[in-house]
């Protein structure tokens, strides 16, 4: 079996054949990652493209929002259905400025204590913009990791020790900031939840999954 970072590297370097381009992941900043993470929640990525797009055009930056009312914010990502969420968005930014002075901390402590930001924003912030190693961890990367490696998890997974080591061994290469995107892609568009597209996967040769259910 590949070792964990050899399995990284394959993804960064096949990325050009499951590749979504998405705003957020262009000239991207603190900041713009953390309202694309806040906006990408339980949503679906297509539709946050235009709400995105329109946010930053009147949110450049922290301090064009932290001075914004909270009705203004709530117009702006209604199509989302998450208006009811515009106080995360607020509340970020106020801690963010109040706090540190509009610039957006680079520790794990310090950004989970921003308020809407929990482990996956912070390890997305960590390894993209910080360029620190981290585990970043959401289902779909949570159920990867179960399927290559065949731990024969089940339900809610995300917290298991298990995974977390896993992760944290394939984001601590060289350049973890190229790991992210690829990776939630693979994850979108091949290692999907249902029928994932197992024969034209790059990894299925040392892929526990690939091995003992698609050929069963």
């Amino acid at each position: 079996m590949m070792n964990d970072h050899t399995i990284s590297y394959q993804i960064i370097h096949n990325h050009q054949k499951y590749f979504r381009d998405f705003p957020w992941r262009k000239d991207v900043t603190p900041y713009k990652l953390l309202i694309a993470e806040f906006m990408l929640r339980r949503t679906n990525a297509n539709q946050v493209i235009p709400v995105y797009n329109a946010f930053i055009d009147k949110y450049p930056d922290i301090n064009g929002l932290f001075s914004a009312e909270i009705e203004d914010v709530q117009v702006i990502i209604k199509p989302l259905g998450l208006h009811w969420r515009a106080e995360n968005f607020i509340d970020s930014v106020n801690y963010i400025q109040i706090r540190y002075s509009g610039i957006i901390p680079h520790t794990p402590n310090e950004l989970e204590n921003i308020p809407g930001v929990g482990d996956y924003i912070t390890g997305a912030l960590l390894t993209v913009c910080f360029k620190t190693p981290y585990p970043v961890i959401d289902s779909n990367i949570a159920r990867f990791i179960n399927r290559y490696f065949g731990l024969g998890l089940s339900g809610e997974i995300r917290r298991n020790k298990n995974i977390i080591i896993k992760a944290r061994e394939l984001f601590s290469i060289k350049h973890t900031e190229q790991l992210l995107f690829p990776l939630v892609d693979f994850t979108a568009l091949i290692c999907k939840p249902r029928k994932p597209v197992c024969e034209d996967c790059f990894l299925k040769e040392n892929c526990m999954y690939f091995e003992f259910f698609t050929k069963n």
